[in-house]
């Protein structure tokens, strides 16, 4: 029904006004007394085989929302009650800022994938840390920070700094997200030159910021050369890092099917085209990292075959972005569902012992 309704309707719609609708929406439940606890009970997963042990806590499923559909901190509770384990809000900057001219947002409907070149827009780190204050316990909640664009690439890690201060306290985990392609020169800051520095900073803010330990990650791009990739993993183990996000959008246009006119877009593309490359990257860190690290798979996952192939080839956690938009609202509830009866024909207990 959903896709009949997507087809015919929502299509039709400017992808970032149906974005702003649905937060609206999701918003609006959070406001009804009741509403999120219900659907919890009804949509969140509820089989203990699924609970993943993370980042020192208890995730009630692996699979959880990547950063970019909430990234105020509007929504996090009822995204959480629609049956992701764990949200990840933001990317949230240092400053407020309204990211690059609309339209910005683009839907490639036959490849399965959305083209995006939002430019971090958001409120800023000190609404975001106000919206969280007071926030529950009941959804686990990541908070992703990057650089304000108009911030130079020489202050960078004390605009990363004024965002870990003010969010670190009321964080699950933080995100360094250096791999955007829509803020220029961020990813120049995935270099190791570059992201020792950032990353030692932000992890001594957060340690002066918050009474407890808060787990620290940095998410990555696809794009990244293999020998890259390996630098980065080798500098994470190197700082004591929780774990590494892989992948975020990419930049490459291959074997696309959608119109020419879509494809030429600018910006960071995600979906489905972005699934094997963003296989190839989670083996190639397990491999590196042996287990010692939290790897959080992310690209192209778009059922719980696809959720199950990311655990068995190492991922700890499992993200999702562009699959809920073309899946519908209860698409995570039923990779949940799949993805349980997936696991009780395997050989196999628990996720963990999949993983292994």
């Amino acid at each position: 029904m959903y896709r009949l309704l997507f087809s015919l309707v929502i299509a039709r719609i400017p992808a970032e006004t149906v974005h702003h609708l649905t937060l609206r929406a999701l918003s609006a439940i959070q406001s009804v007394p009741g509403a999120v606890p219900l659907l919890r009970r009804l949509l969140a997963p509820r089989d203990p085989a699924l609970a993943v042990r993370a980042l020192g806590m208890e995730f009630p499923g692996p699979l959880g929302l990547a950063a970019g559909f909430d990234k105020d901190a509007v929504a996090y509770e009822a995204l959480g009650a629609f049956g992701f384990g764990h949200v990840e809000i933001g990317t949230v900057t240092g400053r407020p800022q309204p990211g690059n001219p609309r339209p910005r947002l683009f839907r490639l409907v036959p490849d399965r994938a959305v083209i995006n070149r939002m430019g971090f827009n958001n409120e800023g780190s000190l609404a975001a840390a106000r919206r969280l204050r007071d926030r529950g316990a009941a959804t686990i909640v990541g908070v992703n920070i990057g650089k304000t664009k108009v911030v130079p690439e020489s202050s960078a890690a004390a605009d990363y700094v004024t965002s870990t201060e003010r969010l670190a306290p009321h964080a699950d985990y933080l995100v360094v997200n250096v791999s955007s392609p829509n803020t220029p020169g961020l990813r120049d800051l995935q270099a190791v030159e570059h992201l020792r520095p950032l990353l030692t900073a932000v992890r001594a803010a957060a340690d002066r910021s918050s009474p407890r330990r808060v787990p620290l990650l940095v998410k990555i791009a696809p794009d990244l050369a293999d020998d890259d990739v390996d630098a980065v993993a080798d500098l994470a183990l190197d700082l004591g890092l929780d774990g590494i996000i892989a992948t975020n959008t990419t930049v490459s246009r291959d074997a696309l099917l959608s119109p020419p006119e879509l494809v030429k877009e600018t910006g960071g593309l995600s979906g489905a085209p972005l699934k094997e490359r963003s296989l190839e990257v989670l083996r190639r860190l397990r491999a590196r990292t042996g287990g010692r690290l939290t790897l959080i798979s992310v690209g192209g996952v778009e059922s719980a075959d696809d959720v199950w192939e990311r655990i068995r080839a190492g991922a700890t956690l499992v993200q999702a972005y562009t699959g809920m938009l073309y899946g519908g609202p209860l698409w995570a509830w039923r990779v949940n569902r799949a993805l349980s009866r997936r696991l009780r024909a395997s050989a196999f207990s628990t996720l963990d012992e999949a993983r292994r």
